[in-house]
């Protein structure tokens, strides 16, 4: 299987299925000399992890993570960072009864017909569980770029929305309430929300808001390897994401030109900030912000149809533990990847100065 690396110069490679004896993963360009944080690195972890909330899948995974080699005495040493993480709650019969069949809008059918072969336990491979590898490394991500801010929050949940600009939030507060979401009057009702869905056993989904400050200027490569295109990219690759928007995004799209340039004060700052922090795929200094669209978890503890392999067509009803809306618990798995982004577009910059 290709693809199970992502990045130039700060790059991670993982491994591993969600009903595996382990996940892990490593990362290879990160600088020596960096004193890591492992309890900052840890805390991204327990942000992540199953099992935190009511409204999150009941699963019980520490989600402790071993580093291996890389490190010495605290600081990283300039070679590969080796890591893993154990599995250890797994319960695999939960899926035992869809060994013959494909769930709907699961990667159940096209994995057994590229491959030939599927691990049903958790989806294996396409597990969301695999995230946690991305987390961990960027944890490792934001202590090499130490000065940039990174926030992403849960800005909607089916059809409520915050009904504010970012900048009008308080992200201190994106962490008061298990469901990520910096307005707590929004974050109430989304709890609410999710409860209600939970219990028809049902699924919904939502949106993530990312603001990156203290971006310096210059990130990014012209024509293929833009900033946005990047971040769109490393978004994209995230489990049930299906969309991606910078700066005025789809909205950008009715406006005028007049409207939509971001005129200049004399510092080099903009009156607005309709681009979103980058020009030309290059950042210009402003906050970069984007957001993100995630479907609704496939997996419905309620009938449906699905197809069996050989080619019937049966009633289906998915078990075990599984996430109402995968959002609250995506967070920071966009933060991670944003910092991967970001730490391998700084290491490269530092290659022309």
């Amino acid at each position: 299987m290709a693809g199970n690396s992502y990045g130039n110069l700060f790059k991670l490679t993982t491994f591993g299925e969600s009903h595996g004896e382990a996940l892990g993963g490593s990362i290879d360009g990160c600088p020596p000399g960096i004193a890591l944080d492992f309890e900052a690195i840890q805390m991204e972890m327990e942000r992540r992890k199953p099992g935190q909330s009511s409204i999150v899948t009941q699963r019980k995974e520490a989600d402790e993570v071993q580093f291996l080699s890389g490190i010495f005495e605290g600081k990283t040493t300039g070679t590969p960072i080796g890591f893993i993480i154990p599995n250890t709650n797994q319960k695999s019969d939960d899926y035992a009864h869809i060994k013959d069949s494909y769930r709907p809008s699961h990667a159940d059918y096209v994995y057994e017909k590229k491959y030939g072969i599927r691990d049903y336990r958790g989806g294996g491979r396409s597990s969301a569980r695999e995230t946690a590898c991305r987390v961990v490394a960027g944890a490792i991500a934001k202590q090499v770029i130490a000065n940039v801010k990174i926030n992403a929050f849960v800005s909607s949940v089916g059809e409520i929305f915050i009904d504010k600009p970012y900048q009008d939030l308080d992200f201190s507060k994106i962490e008061s309430n298990p469901v990520r979401c910096p307005d707590e009057a929004t974050a109430s009702k989304m709890e609410d929300y999710i409860k209600e869905i939970k219990k028809q056993g049902d699924t919904v989904g939502g949106t993530i808001t990312c603001v990156i400050q203290n971006v310096p200027i210059g990130l990014g490569e012209p024509v293929f390897n833009k900033l946005h295109a990047e971040l769109g990219k490393a978004m994209l690759s995230i489990n049930a994401v299906k969309g991606f928007e910078f700066g005025s995004g789809f909205c950008g799209a009715k406006m005028r030109g007049s409207e939509h340039n971001d005129l200049y004060n004399a510092d080099g700052t903009t009156k607005t900030n309709l681009s979103g922090g980058i020009q030309g795929g290059i950042s210009n200094g402003m906050d970069i912000y984007f957001r993100i669209a995630f479907k609704p978890v496939a997996t419905l503890i309620q009938k449906q149809e699905a197809l069996t392999t050989s080619g019937e067509i049966i009633e289906s009803q998915g078990k075990g533990r599984h996430d109402p809306c995968v959002v609250p618990r995506a967070v920071p798995i966009v933060e991670a990847m944003a910092a991967l982004v970001l730490a391998d577009f700084y290491l490269l910059n530092k290659i022309y100065q």
